[in-house]
């Protein structure tokens, strides 16, 4: 019997022109959106409370200005609340859309905190950087004059891009290297595109291109290019690869057909959005269509990756994490849009193993928390006697991510690394144990938020441009 889809996304002016009114032109509904989220706009910023201590500022990794354009917006000044977002964060468009605003800045709105509800502090952002592009507000850097140091920025995500933006505002040479096709990293082939377009991210990779960045794609440090010889290239060096290297299951049947990697299966799914030619995805390996899907894991990921299989049309979708909701590492607010979707969580649940040479189901161990582990999260321990079998015929690995052994990849054992395996830095200047190589984002802190990398990816400017600075200063006297 044909499975059929559990769910299917329609839009009427996309999917069912035949349906729209005959006196409705297709772009009235774009004017319509527009005039309504303009009022959304302008009412939601209209609620900050303007108090005196603003803790959605404080509880921003950027400390952005958030009441200062939210009152901008309010007043119907969007060009300078625009202004004033950019001026603490390199991507307000990228941020308004995949922040955890619900853990960050609404999470402690002072409205929010006396049950009034949050305001909605992230969709405004994202109204209003989208605005500034509609409206040409947006525009590449023109630096002051251009300055002769040279950085090589060795990976093309949010860390690295917000770093090139910096240091090219002030004239200095940079060089992104990164092993993909498309610069974005993440932002381009990790998170889905329901959650972040992909045109929103090229549209600011073309403006750094614009201001001056080269970008050197299909270029894989080690194999293509030395780290030695990025050293002679360049006065200063920005390690920002991201960490890509996935956790791993075990037990007995875990390398069956049919159990894969989250990245593998965002990313096959965010290239057939882009056009590229995918036989994983269209073979039916990296593709949920008219399957049974269970995601492990109870992060950010598993949320992408539940999401992503219901619009492929999956005929189920179940998400097993081994701890309950409340200790869901997860957005909340992910967890809820997911269930809202049809999702399905089975809490306390870990597996421990996996029938069928190409997986037919997972063997499931059910949990209860115990005492509190070294976190202070209470760990879970296994049911004796209470396993089970989930149905399957796709089960998705989104376990996490650990750095790459980047000093034994690149050929440079002197470059300090963590127990961790993340590069040794320090967390002000961004300096690791090599001079002049910094390192930001989630090859230093592990695996972290878009959010804390962009901050990082600034701060590594910053402490080079510092350094240029006080070697000209130097050289001068």
């Amino acid at each position: 019997m044909a499975k059929e889809p559990m769910l299917k996304f329609v839009s009427v002016e996309r999917d069912m022109p035949e349906k729209r009114p005959p006196n409705l032109r297709a772009n009235d509904f774009q004017e319509i959106y527009a005039e309504y989220a303009e009022a959304k706009a302008e009412e939601q910023a209209s609620r900050c409370s303007q108090c005196g201590v603003p803790y959605c500022q404080s509880h921003c990794p950027l400390h952005n200005n958030i009441p200062d354009w939210l009152r901008l917006t309010a007043q119907g000044r969007l060009q300078e609340a625009y202004e004033v977002s950019q001026a603490t964060n390199t991507f307000p468009e990228i941020c308004g859309r995949i922040c955890p605003q619900d853990r960050l800045c609404e999470g402690n709105c002072v409205i929010e905190q006396s049950g009034h509800g949050t305001v909605t502090i992230g969709s405004v952002e994202k109204y209003i950087t989208d605005t500034a592009w509609e409206n040409g507000w947006v525009k590449p850097a023109v630096p002051s004059m251009e300055r002769k140091e040279s950085v090589g920025i060795i990976g093309a995500g949010p860390g690295g891009l917000a770093a090139a933006d910096r240091l090219r505002r002030q004239g200095v040479q940079v060089t992104v290297y990164d092993r993909y096709d498309r610069a974005g990293g993440l932002l381009t082939y990790g998170i889905p595109g329901f959650k972040l377009e992909k045109d929103v991210v090229m549209k600011r990779i073309d403006q750094l291109a614009q201001s001056g960045v080269t970008f050197k794609q299909n270029c894989n440090v080690g194999e293509d290019i030395s780290f030695a010889d990025l050293q002679k290239a360049h006065d200063a060096i920005l390690i920002a690869t991201g960490v890509y290297k996935s956790r791993d299951l075990s037990g007995p049947g875990a390398g069956a057909k049919g159990i894969v990697r989250a990245i593998d299966f965002l990313t096959a799914s965010n290239r057939k959005s882009f056009g590229d030619a995918v036989p994983e995805f269209d073979s039916g390996e990296l593709n949920a269509e008219g399957k049974r899907v269970v995601v492990i894991g109870g992060g950010d990921t598993a949320m992408d990756c539940v999401r992503t299989a219901i619009r492929q049309g999956a005929t189920s979708v179940k998400c097993l994490y081994r701890r309950d909701r409340a200790n869901m590492p997860g957005s909340q607010r992910e967890v809820a849009n997911a269930e809202e979707e049809g999702v399905e969580f089975v809490w306390l649940t870990a597996p421990k193993g996996y029938t069928g040479d190409a997986v037919e189901g997972v063997m499931v161990s059910k949990m209860r928390l115990g005492a509190p582990d070294a976190t202070g999260r209470q760990a879970p321990e296994i049911i004796d006697g209470a396993d089970y079998v989930e149905d399957a015929d796709l089960v998705i690995k989104a376990l996490g991510f650990e750095p790459e052994d980047i000093p034994t990849l690149w050929d440079v054992p002197e470059l300090a690394v963590t127990r961790w395996g993340t590069v040794k830095a320090d967390f002000q200047t961004h300096e690791t144990s090599l001079p002049g190589v910094y390192a930001c984002g989630d090859i230093q802190r592990g695996a972290s938020l878009v959010v804390w990398a962009i901050r990082d990816g600034r701060e590594a400017a910053d402490a080079m441009l510092n350094q240029f600075n006080a070697a000209s200063a130097v050289a001068a006297e």
